[in-house]
């Protein structure tokens, strides 16, 4: 198996379990954000998932800049739940 053909594969699974898993439950992520409420538990488990994946998976991107876009398009809906929730959670603790 050649090297590209691997990074294909791999790079199909990625974009599968993006679109299956990830995408949908960071949308959920930040419909909830957006209406004030704040990341429970399972919530800050799955971000912190997605972060060490993105680190794991960062080399193979920067081999494959035709997938720049998508991920600074993931890049920016995360980083709008996270600054968002935290928000969330400074407004909570002053309501408190």
């Amino acid at each position: 198996m050649t090297d590209s053909t691997k990074d294909a594969g791999v790079i199909l699974a990625l974009l599968n379990r993006l679109e299956t898993q990830r995408l949908p439950m960071a949308l959920k992520l930040k419909e909830k954000v957006d209406s004030g409420n704040r990341l429970n538990d399972y919530d800050i488990d799955f971000l912190k998932q997605v972060f060490d994946d993105a680190a794991q998976i960062k080399p193979l991107l920067d081999q494959h800049p035709e997938y720049d876009k998508l991920v600074s398009k993931l890049i920016t809906l995360y980083n709008e739940i996270t600054e968002k929730s935290l928000e969330n959670e400074k407004h909570k603790r002053i309501d408190k």
